[in-house]
């Protein structure tokens, strides 16, 4: 399972989205198909990492010692804890898929063309940039703060669950 989520993230995301939405068509299920499937691997890296270095904390390794079963220290002990970083990353995660499905339609591979996207209306507004730019400025500073503002509050969120953040 880890060699399979390695080969997903060592393939380039963009090219993976192109390539499937060139073969499967345009439309909204296809586009959430690649944006799950592109975000399945780095949540389970996330996940993992956060569960093996809680695997040798003290408060697990006493309710091993009480007796607990491994279902009871994943729901009780290990997923209260590895929540919050998933949920900081999954913020992160909200913003990098704006920007992909917003890349996927400025370049006509995004969502069917009667549905509005940020992605498409820039490609729309670059035909007349030199009459009203702001057609296409407009939604690029949505795009833009909106991305910005996933990223901030995930990073904040990531930095109050960080233990090295407490650490000397």
């Amino acid at each position: 399972m880890v060699g399979s989520m390695d080969v997903l993230l060592a393939f380039p995301p963009l090219v993976f989205a192109l390539a499937v939405t060139a073969y499967l068509g345009q439309s909204i299920p296809n586009l959430t198909f690649i944006l799950g499937v592109l975000g399945i691997p780095a949540f389970m890296r996330v996940a993992r990492a956060s569960t093996l270095t809680l695997a040798r904390r003290e408060f697990v390794i006493a309710a091993e010692a009480l007796g607990a079963t491994h279902a009871r220290i994943l729901l009780r002990e290990l997923l209260p804890n590895v929540i919050l970083p998933l949920l900081a990353f999954f913020l992160l995660a909200v913003a990098v898929t704006i920007v992909v499905e917003g890349a996927l339609s400025f370049l006509g591979l995004g969502v069917p063309p009667p549905m509005a996207s940020w992605g498409s209306m820039i490609g729309e507004g670059r035909e007349s940039l030199d009459i009203a730019p702001r057609l296409a400025f407009l939604p690029a500073t949505a795009l833009f703060l909106t991305v910005l503002a996933f990223n901030l509050i995930g990073d904040t969120l990531r930095a109050l669950t960080d233990p090295r953040q407490g650490a000397l």
